[in-house]
């Protein structure tokens, strides 16, 4: 079965897979595509079978009682059941493997995103592995993070901007919000997409599998300049890379990369 969905899979040139559950998400698109085959090649076999059927060479009479026969319920039943075992078969157990079971952050790398008319704002927590504490009152023109300025874990913490890294084989969190609008931080490889919505940090995770630059998009529309938002990038290293990246960057206190621009 797995060979058989990796040929479609290439058949139907989906891009690159870099992440742990993105084979579930390809599966499950596999699968719709093949529902939707079926039904294609069944439809339009029955229109045809329909033309011959009841050409009027063969029917100069109307019949106004029409077909008695429940042959297209049981059809519409049959659909239904299988649109019901991709649903509650595949799609919510993926959708419940990555809510319900996050990893412990201790385990993992953790990240907070920020979105912002237009770019992706990243804080690391730095060696220390504590974020600055933050408070929604102190959110201002020059506390975009809301830190509390007091709290030392935030002495080791450093920002990016448009420029994500995480090491490969390691799960990552990812506490998300946005600056302005509703923005969404999708990066198609991982399979990876999520709406960042103002006033709320909503988690996300993933294993990155797969070493590379991967492009970063907003997949909601976010205003003017949201096609720059494509001018992100996240970049899966080997450990010993991020690990040696991550040493060059911890201790800056959030001067190592411009943010907010």
């Amino acid at each position: 079965m797995e060979g058989l969905v990796d040929f479609f899979r290439s058949l139907m040139s989906m891009p690159v897979l870099a992440s742990e559950h993105g084979r579930n998400v390809d599966n499950l698109i596999v699968y719709m595509h093949w529902l939707m085959l079926v039904l294609f090649v069944g439809w339009i076999l029955y229109f045809g079978y329909v033309l011959v059927r009841f050409r009027k060479s063969k029917n100069p009479k109307a019949d106004y009682v029409g077909v008695k026969s429940h042959s297209s319920s049981y059809i519409e039943v049959a659909v239904a059941v299988v649109e019901m075992v991709l649903l509650f078969g595949l799609a919510v157990p993926l959708w419940s493997q990555l809510m319900d079971r996050m990893p412990a952050e201790s385990e993992s790398t953790v990240i907070r995103v920020i979105a912002q008319q237009f770019g992706w704002n990243a804080r690391y927590p730095g060696k220390d592995a504590l974020f600055v504490r933050q408070d929604a009152n102190l959110i201002d023109a020059q506390n975009k993070w809301g830190e509390v300025k007091e709290d030392p874990n935030g002495k080791d913490d450093f920002t990016m901007f448009n420029d994500l890294r995480v090491p490969v084989n390691k799960p990552v969190i990812i506490h998300l919000s946005s600056l302005d609008v509703i923005h969404s931080f999708k990066v198609i490889a991982l399979r990876v997409c999520q709406d960042a919505i103002p006033g709320m940090n909503i988690p996300l995770w993933f294993t990155a599998n797969k070493v590379g630059r991967y492009q970063i998009n907003c997949a909601q529309l976010c205003g003017t300049g949201h096609y720059t938002m494509s001018s992100g990038f996240l970049t899966v290293q080997s450990q010993e890379d991020f690990d040696a990246w991550f040493a060059t960057q911890s201790g800056g206190g959030g001067d190592t990369a411009t943010s907010f621009e």
